[in-house]
This record gives structure tokens, C-alpha cells and sequence, in this order.
């Protein structure tokens, strides 16, 4: 009886602890449930001029992409730029992917354009998918890239007005659209 109550003691903790544990690995936050705080989110959509809600779980997903590029808005263009003093649009592009993926893309339009990737049409882009368009006077040549936010906006480093929000449906980004990526 004695052994058998030490065996108790000794283990139905440890049970009990490991149960506790391997139950909430898995959990996830309900949909309907406040996942950020519903004034920073509200100055967030301001300032991105996008929709985003504390309660999609989409936007939760995506939320450190969404508050990281926010705080480039207004970065001026500076060719091969590579800080908030300046940066051109690839250079923004691979700064964000290192901050908020962890990952190291090529530095280049060019690289980044024929890198490996899965092609995505404009009505299956994605958060953080890449966006490419053919803005020299070579018209098949890809010379600018943005990153999708969402609802048609992505975010970019334009020559004319640093960096920005902007909508593929506007006129210039429409016509000079090439392709979607999402990096693998």
C-alpha cells in the first residue's frame, strides 16, 4: 500500500503536468475573440489605409508584417538604399523579408523576379506575397517590386513618392502589372 502511494505522488504530477501541456500545444484563438488591442489595430488601418480587424484571423497572422511596413510609410526613394534614411523598392522588399520572415532574398528587381517562387495570380495574392511590375521604358523587363497587403494593396518604394500604399487597380499599376510570386 505504501509503495503504491509513493508511485501516486511521484508520477500523477508529472501525468497531470504533461497532459496540461501536449493539450494546449495545439490550441488556437477563436474567431470572434479581441486577438490584438482593438485601439493600436484601428491606428494601424489608418495609417496602412486597409482594412484590419482584431478579430480576423487572417490579420492576426499577418500582423507583424502589417506593423512593420507601417513604420516605413514615407521612407524617401534612394536608389540602392538600404535604411529608413533611404531605400529603393527591392532593398525595402529584402529588408521586410529578413525582418518579418527570416528569410534572405535576392536584393534585385532582376533576382528577385527570376528567383524560385510559385506564380499567383492577382485574385489569389496573398499577405506578404511579392508583386512585380514592368515600369521602364522596356515594357517586358520587371524593374519594380512591392509586397501585397491585402484587398489589392501592397506597399513599395515608388522613385516619385518613397515609400507607399498603393492599389494594383490604379491605372499605372494595372497596366504595368507582370505577375504575382509567393517565395518558396
Amino acid at each position: 500500500m505504501i509503495s503504491m502511494l509513493r508511485f501516486l505522488i511521484r508520477y500523477i504530477p508529472v501525468s497531470v503536468l504533461i497532459l496540461l501541456f501536449v493539450s494546449s500545444c495545439g490550441v488556437q484563438k477563436p474567431q470572434g475573440v479581441l486577438l490584438y488591442d482593438p485601439k493600436e489595430v484601428a491606428e494601424l488601418s489608418t495609417k496602412l489605409g486597409i482594412e484590419l480587424s482584431n478579430i480576423d484571423k487572417d490579420d492576426d497572422l499577418n500582423m507583424h508584417l502589417y506593423a512593420e511596413v507601417s513604420q516605413w510609410l514615407g521612407v524617401p526613394y534612394v536608389y540602392a538604399g538600404l535604411s529608413k534614411n533611404g531605400v529603393d523598392c527591392s532593398g525595402f522588399t529584402y529588408i521586410i523579408y529578413q525582418e518579418v520572415y527570416k528569410k534572405t532574398i535576392p536584393r534585385s528587381t532582376t533576382y528577385l523576379s527570376k528567383m524560385a517562387m510559385k506564380n499567383i495570380s492577382k485574385k489569389k495574392l496573398q499577405a506578404g506575397d511579392l508583386v512585380f511590375f514592368a515600369t521602364s521604358s522596356e515594357k517586358n523587363k520587371i524593374s519594380h517590386v512591392g509586397i501585397y497587403l491585402k484587398d489589392g494593396c501592397f506597399i513599395h518604394a515608388s522613385t516619385s513618392r518613397g515609400v507607399i500604399v498603393s492599389h494594383l487597380d490604379e491605372g499605372y499599376y494595372d497596366r504595368t502589372w507582370k505577375k504575382g510570386g509567393r517565395p518558396k
